[in-house]
């Protein structure tokens, strides 16, 4: 194995001790960031499922969103200190797949939470969003909200990262989808050939990642009039660049999370639609499936027709239109997180 990196050069998020206690079931949960309000609400649901369970519990984290290395480190440390499993949020879902397999292969249960590995069954098991159908959700609002005016609309495409994983692709590609753009290669983005498209930018999932991809896209047509972001932090960036510009309430933003502050955003028409999501649940799911993993070797099943668990997925608009479920703004902010 690899030297192992020190503690201290890990973005840690909650360790105690150099092991895990002898006496209880270890885990690790590993997400891409600790500051989004999303792996927040993860980890809160990991460690109250840990407690719940009698488990010992260490969190990890990177830097920032796309910190693989990072991840990569976390995941030897976990298998050098006699973790039973993995929770993981991928960075790169597909470069992750080595470090993955030595767990694996070092007896550990890795579950994917949120963000599916590539390919898919290089985890023990994904626990995620629909993310295809969070991003449809949004793009078929979005198309019915237009109307007529969706045929010669002008979308920003807010994508998350460069390395595009998957939870990137779905959601972006299942947003092209449902607002009735034809794909290209369904397994990335970028290749879409319609001249709606004003351009793909990234954002990191973060504010000021949203906020310089708005602006780098108006720069190319300041006529922009639909964006969808990767999650709710871009969208919020997004809407400041615009209101920058005085743009601000003639510009479509959907996006994807639930989380308290993007409902809100709803509320107040920054977002017009967002497709909620429910971190809480993929954790403390994940747990309970290491738990089981430790005591008798069982593996979770998918959802029945799919190739993980569907944790679930509701769009929240702030006006309904015909064709397309949602709940409304009170319903989401009952549901909400963060």
């Amino acid at each position: 194995m690899k030297k192992l990196i020190t503690v201290s050069a890990l973005a840690v998020a909650s360790m105690t001790g150099s092991a895990f206690a002898a006496d209880s079931v270890a885990a690790c949960l590993i997400t891409k960031t600790d500051t989004n309000p999303f792996f927040v609400k993860m980890k809160e649901g990991a460690e109250a499922k840990a407690a719940e369970l009698g488990m010992t519990l260490k969190s990890y984290a990177g830097k920032v969103d796309g910190d693989h290395e990072t991840q990569v480190q976390a995941i030897e440390t976990c298998i050098a200190d006699g973790a039973k499993g993995i929770l993981l949020t991928a960075s790169d879902s597909s470069s992750i797949t080595t470090s993955v397999a030595q767990a694996r292969d070092a007896g550990l249960l890795v579950i994917a939470l949120d963000t599916p590995l590539d390919p898919i069954d290089a985890a023990d098991a994904t626990f995620a969003t629909d993310n295809f159908l969070a991003g449809e959700l949004i793009g078929s609002w979005a198309a019915a909200q237009l109307g007529d005016k969706a045929a010669d609309a002008k979308i920003a495409m807010l994508d998350l990262a460069i390395s595009q994983p998957t939870v990137g692709v779905l959601r972006d590609q299942g947003f092209l989808q449902g607002f009735g753009i034809d794909l290209g290669d369904p397994n990335k983005w970028g290749d879409e050939t319609d001249p709606r498209i004003v351009g793909n930018d990234i954002t990191s999932g973060n504010e000021e990642g949203g906020r310089k991809a708005m602006e780098n896209l108006l720069a190319k047509d300041p006529m922009i009039n639909v964006v969808y972001t990767i999650n709710e932090p871009a969208a919020a960036g997004a809407y400041e660049a615009l209101k920058s510009i005085g743009r601000e309430n003639d510009v479509l933003i959907v996006s994807v999370d639930g989380g308290c502050p993007g409902i809100q955003n709803v509320a107040e028409g920054v977002i017009g639609a967002t497709s909620q999501q429910y971190p809480l649940l993929m954790a403390s799911l994940g747990i309970e499936a290491i738990s089981a993993w430790a005591k008798d070797g069982a593996k979770p099943e998918n959802t029945p027709g799919k190739n993980f668990f569907d944790t679930g997925v509701s769009l929240v608009a702030g006006q309904a239109v015909d064709g397309v479920e949602s709940i409304s703004v009170a319903e989401g902010t009952a549901r909400c997180w963060g």
